[in-house]
This record gives structure tokens, sequence and C-alpha cells, in this order.
């Protein structure tokens, strides 16, 4: 039995796999509050994250029908670039501050320019920087909160500081550590000298956490918490990593020729490469794999956040807000969204704001509302889905994740804009899967019988065939001209070239 914890924005989520029957004996969640503010803050008590694991874990073995001392290994996966800065004991100098945090965009924006521009940052990092990576946050900290900053003795990602918790171990693997904004993509090592340009007087060599493989273990739980939780005393941690990392693990994403589309909290669109890509384009982000290779990724920042904002204004639940959509036609009479509430990191416009254009007497109506922001987020990935270039355009299928990916509506707007087929894995849950399945791989290389990864997701990993969704004629060549409209809007508002 493999436990897979994925600490995501809105909650952590918790499942049990049973490996030898290829199957989710139990899974269960607990949400997490936000904490926003003027300016873009979005910062969480990393309490809350701990608290909620422990109660899903407890839920999740209940469900399961099984004795907690049968799990042998742990993999969480949690949300990327977070900053939790801790004191010399251990403890959380301020609230981690997360990736759709946007207050530090102005700090983003001196870091590139530190270190060279573009062209600078590609040299050292093998990616350009964008607001809502870590570096910006350390540099924000700095500025913002000088005593706190001056007591940091380390920082983690969120991932990295519940396998802290776990654990005692202060450690980090390259997939997650690829979205701090001071990390080799290419070298696969910190870039020492680019985090002392951002925290000078602190030591990286002190403050960074070791890097391990992402087939290694972190260490094993805690004697107290095992007991806490009813584990074995030898339950391994797995080195985990980020949220898209442990989802593309979740969705057999480990090899080239698939891409997969997360319709989350934010968008995420990535594929495998066995190589660093050197992208064309600044907001490809180079990251590498929690398997081994690399996962280039574009995120955009507004999602199911948008369609929840929207629903919850008008009102509605998931089931209301999805009739809705589906009853509004193609193009919502017009009506189309810029859903930037929470600003934009791809296209980089991290300062924007939400808007509805095309409003008219006639057409403003609560389902052309709903049916505007699915369509315009699932524009902005399509804008994303384009910056990938030959990984995407080569592939004839894109596995489908997320929240929204449970929507039949929203998976052929997904099939009809992107023009490919689309379709979900059976287990929805991919990054908390993705978790289970490195879990697995680390215990049994760990224990000499090792597992290929390869072998253990082509068991572990199914796709829903009553899913498959295909792009039909005449709403593509539709979305088409609708999509150039969304680009021309872009250009128009904030000078995103058409």
């Amino acid at each position: 039995m493999y436990v897979g914890v994925d600490c995501g924005t809105q909650s952590t989520k918790v499942v049990i796999v049973d490996v030898q029957r290829a199957a989710i004996l139990g899974e269960a969640s607990r949400p997490h509050h936000l904490m926003e503010g003027d300016g873009g803050r979005r910062e969480q008590d990393v309490n809350e994250w701990t608290q909620a694991l422990t109660e899903a874990f407890h839920e999740a073995v209940a469900k399961a029908g099984i004795q907690a001392r049968e799990i042998r290994a742990i993999g969480v996966s949690g949300q990327q670039h977070g900053m939790v800065a801790l004191d010399a004991d251990g403890l959380p100098l301020h609230p981690a501050k997360l990736w759709c945090d946007t207050e530090t965009a102005l700090h983003n924006e001196a870091l590139i320019e530190q270190l060279g521009g573009r062209e600078g940052c590609l040299d050292k990092l093998g990616l350009v920087l964008q607001t809502g990576y870590t570096a910006s946050k350390v540099a924000w900290l700095r500025e913002t909160h000088p005593e706190a900053y001056r007591r940091i003795d380390t920082l983690l990602l969120p991932h990295d500081y519940l396998n802290f918790w776990l654990t005692g171990e202060r450690v980090a693997e390259c997939g997650d550590a690829s979205g701090t904004g001071y990390f080799d993509t290419r070298a696969r090592e910190w870039r020492l000298d680019v985090f002392e340009t951002l925290a000078p007087e602190l030591s990286p060599t002190r403050v960074l956490p070791r890097l391990i493989d992402s087939r290694d273990p972190v260490g094993t739980v805690r004697p107290d918490l095992a007991r806490e939780l009813g584990l074995a005393d030898d339950v391994l941690v797995a080195s985990g990593g980020g949220d898209n990392m442990m989802a593309a693990i979740g969705t057999g994403n480990i090899a080239p020729g698939m891409v997969t589309l997360s319709l989350g909290t934010s968008g995420t669109v990535y594929a495998h490469s066995d190589a660093p890509v050197e992208a064309e384009d600044a907001q490809v982000a180079n990251f590498c794999a929690s398997h081994g290779g690399w996962l280039p990724l574009i995120c955009t920042m507004n999602v199911t956040s948008a369609t929840t904002k929207v629903r919850e204004l008008l009102g509605l639940d998931l089931e209301a807000f999805g009739e809705c959509v589906a009853r509004a036609p193609l193009g919502a009479e017009g009506v189309m969204a810029l859903p930037f509430f929470n600003g934009e990191r791809v296209p980089a416009l991290p300062h924007a704001s939400a808007s509805f254009v095309g409003m008219t007497s006639l057409n403003t109506t609560r389902d052309n509302l709903c049916r505007a922001v699915v369509e315009g987020t699932t524009f902005g990935l399509r804008y994303g889905f384009e910056r990938l270039g030959d990984l995407a355009s080569r592939a004839s299928q894109v596995r489908l994740v997320g929240g929204g990916a449970k929507s039949p509506v929203w998976r052929q707007i997904v099939a009809d804009v992107l023009d490919v087929d689309v379709i979900c894995p059976r287990i929805t849950e991919a990054a908390a899967l993705g978790g289970a399945i490195q879990a697995a791989w680390c215990d049994t290389l760990s224990r000499g019988t090792g597992e290929s990864l390869s072998a253990l997701t082509e068991r572990l990993v199914e796709v829903d065939l009553d899913t498959l969704t295909r792009p039909r004629g005449e709403p593509v060549r539709r979305y088409q001209e609708l999509y150039q409209r969304y680009r021309q809007a872009l250009a128009e508002r904030y000078d995103v070239a058409p």
C-alpha cells in the first residue's frame, strides 16, 4: 500500500493505492483557507496543510478498509513556487507565499534586470524568471520584512515543507526546485551566484536544502508522527515533487509524444522532453521532470479560480453552472471574458484585471457569462499550448486533468479550441496518484526489487475511454475566429502581439 498526497491551493488530497491490484482503495481531502490582500497578496498558513493532511489521511485509510501499518511509503505533491521560510527551530517566519501571489511583480522585474535580462536568465537558469517564482518572494521578504528575512535558516517549497514535517529532513528535488528562480535547470543544481544576487546576506550553502534524486527517499516518517498516524516505524517518504511534475507521472506523461493539460485552479500545459528545451518563447518554463528528463511547461493563473469566481457571484452550484454553460451557444452571443482575476503569467500580465467585453442589453445573460468565462480560460490555455511549439503540435492526444476536466461540456470546448482529441485518466487526482506511484518506485528500488517507473505507470495509469472527446469541424472553425478575436483583445488592451 502506498500513499499519494497532493497539497494544492484549495485543498490537500490523500489517496491510498494498492499497487498489486492497480487500484485506489481510499481517498479524502480537506480544504485550505486562502489569505488574500491588496496588491496581489496570496498566502496560506502552513499549519493548515499539515492539519489537512492528517485529517484526510485518517479518512482515506478508513475508507480503504486497511490498517495504516500496511502502508510502505508516501509521496508528496505540492503547489509549485511557494516560499516557506523557516527559522533555526524549523518554524515559519511568515505565512507561505503562494504561486499565485503577484505582490512581488516589481521585484521580479528588478531581478530579471539584475541577471542581465532575458538572455542573462536563460544563460544562468535555462528559463526566464516569472512573477510567482520563489526568487522574487525572497527579494520581497528582504525588503518588506527585514527582521524575518535575517532570521531565515532554511528556504523550502510547499512539498519540501511537508517532507520536512514528515521526516525532519530539509531536502529538495530537481523538478520542484526548477521553479524557484535560483536553480540551473540544465545542470540540475542550485545556482548559488543567482541566489547571492537576490539574498546577499544569506549563505546559500546553509539556507538552500540538500538536493536529492527523484528516485531517492527523503527519509522515514518521524517516530512520534508515525505513532500519531498509526504507521509502522520504517515508512519511507519519497522525494515527491511539484504538482505538475507529479501529475505528469500520474497521467503517464513520462516519455516524448504526450501532452498533459490541467483544468485546475491554474491551468498548465506540459510535455516530456529527453533533453533541456531551448525555447524561443521566454514564457515556456524549461523545468526538470520528477522522473528524469525535462518537462517544458506553461502556466496560466486563471482557470477554475476564474470560473468559481463567476459561479459564486451568480449564486450557482457546480451543476447549475454546467447547465448554464451547456445552454449558452458557442461564442456566448458575442460576450468574451478576459478572465485575469489573479493577474496572469502567460501571457505575462501580472497587473492585469478581469473584464467581460462585447456585452449588450440583449446578450448579457447568466448563461452567456458562464460560457464566456469557460471559453476565455480555454483560449488562454490555447495561447500557452501554442507556445510549446512542436512538443504540442505533434501530439495526437491531450490528457486532461483537474476539476474542470470532469465537465463533458468543457472537455468538448477544449477539443474544439485546440483541434485535438482529449481524454481523461480514469483516476482524476493525477498529482496525488503520481505521488503514490513515485513512492512505490522509490520503495521497491530501496528494497532491491525495483519495478521501473514506466512499468508502474503502464499498470496504474488507465484512460477513461468514455471521456474521449474529438474536435468537431464547424465548431473548430468558429473557435478559430473567436480565438483571433481574443488575441486582438489582448493586443488592444495589453499590447500583447496578436
